[in-house]
């Protein structure tokens, strides 16, 4: 039975960095993926490193070839992918653990042709979240191509390695990697998909790690004229996609706008100045976990293990949906309670001061998530719901079962139903005292 996603990983002289790569894949919280591992000739120590991890996972597929570059080697592994889905990385970037799910889960709830996502950029020990579209809706093809128009020659839209593809678009219309080009050549391959996709959507949570060390077409030893000339014709390419996305009054009017492009184009990929004022340490960019107390013993520490378990599933909500996780915590506590008290009350249920609790309903508040309003005899909250909370706890739902799923994983339907039971007894032994 053929995978639901195909991850293709093309491999040259990347010993220092292709473990770091693999492991990210394997360790996917979405198990069901064929890894392609190209080695595309590689005369260090990559294609060892490449055999030990495909003798020890059957779900990597390794070629080795001669060297015949970046292009060709992907289009060798399209060739060889059977998955519903095409995912890409670089051998010296990696992935978040949740990458792979958070693509399918998206893709198939929105039924896309693309998903797209917020990636982190690396430079040295420093990380910086980088995303572009905010819509957080379906979007058409006129709608992505509008967004892709503001920033032309983006990464968020060049680039292969942030997005999900569907594969039976790019059988349908054969679509490969030019080998002839080796600047844009995955812009290239982008827009030519967009002209065959229909529904887009954008994932606005990082799942990629983009590390900043591949050099500009002058630093490839590239000589000017043929730049240039490279550039010039990836520049007819976008012109050419616009003049089909767009009718003859819009291409008009965005004629400047595409004329960007060159422009744009010049930074070749270089770091912008910000990237240091909104960096942050790299390891720091998500919510941390101490693995010592993860695997310690006793009563904390269960309870610890619980509340940063369900927080891994609750942070991505919060990233897509520019809440903090304090915020998406306490629309979970306040959706559980039958009964909304106090202040304290509430506080005490979640975990935190009243003081957090009244700073965090304020915030959610001013969101539009939510109104409250407290009875001045009883001091008891009445907390209303807005519309715009409903798809949130929708995804809160979602995620408290992939919760109870990682949770229980490996249970039998035996081992379940006795779990249930005994939990229920404890809870009756400790209301009897409580």
């Amino acid at each position: 039975m053929n995978p639901t996603v195909s991850i293709i990983v093309p491999v040259y002289n990347a010993e220092a960095t292709i473990s770091r790569c693999i492991e990210s894949i394997i360790n996917q919280e979405y198990r069901d993926f064929e890894l392609l591992l190209i080695d595309d000739g590689s005369i260090d120590s990559s294609g060892t490193i490449c055999d030990r991890y495909a003798a020890e996972d059957s779900r990597i597929r390794l070629i080795h070839k001669e060297n015949t570059g970046v292009s060709e080697t992907r289009n060798m592994a399209l060739d060889l992918a059977c998955g519903t889905y095409l995912q890409f990385l670089d051998s010296d970037d990696w992935i978040t653990p949740n990458a792979t799910r958070l693509f399918v889960e998206e893709a198939e709830r929105y039924h896309c042709d693309m998903v797209i996502s917020d990636f982190y950029r690396v430079v040295g020990k420093r990380v910086a979240q980088k995303g572009d579209i905010d819509d957080d809706c379906v979007l058409t093809q006129e709608e992505f191509s509008a967004h892709m128009l503001q920033n032309p020659a983006d990464f968020y839209y060049g680039v292969l390695w942030n997005k999900l593809y569907r594969r039976d678009i790019v059988e349908k219309y054969h679509l490969r990697m030019n080998p002839q080009i080796s600047w844009c050549e995955d812009f290239m391959f982008n827009l030519e998909y967009i002209r065959h996709a229909e529904v887009f959507y954008a994932l606005q949570v990082p799942v990629y790690y983009y590390v900043k060390t591949k050099g500009s077409l002058a630093s490839q030893g590239m000589s000017i004229s043929k730049t240039i000339k490279m550039k010039l014709m990836v520049f007819e390419y976008y012109n050419n996609f616009y003049k089909h996305v767009l009718d003859e009054e819009d291409y008009e009017k965005n004629r400047l706008q595409v004329y960007r492009f060159l422009v744009d184009a010049a930074g070749d990929g270089a770091v912008p100045p910000s990237f240091f004022s909104g960096s942050k340490k790299l390891g720091e960019e998500r919510n941390s976990v101490s693995q010592e107390v993860v695997a310690g013993e006793g009563i904390l520490m269960d309870d610890y293990r619980d509340r940063k378990l369900l927080d891994y599933y609750l942070e991505p909500i919060a990233q897509k949906n520019n809440l903090t996780l304090g915020e998406v915590r306490l629309l979970l506590c306040l959706s559980q309670l039958r009964h909304i008290g106090t202040r304290k009350e509430i506080a005490d249920f979640a975990g935190i001061t009243v003081r957090s609790l009244s700073l965090l309903l304020q915030r959610l508040s001013l969101k539009n998530m939510l109104k409250y309003e407290e009875n001045r005899t009883t001091k008891e909250l009445k907390i209303t719901f807005l519309p715009l909370a409903s798809p949130i706890q929708n995804e809160i739902a979602a995620a408290q079962s992939n919760f109870e799923q990682a949770k229980y994983a490996g249970f039998t339907e035996d081992e379940l139903i006795q779990y249930a039971a005994l939990t229920e007894k404890i809870k009756n032994n400790i209301q009897k005292i409580l």
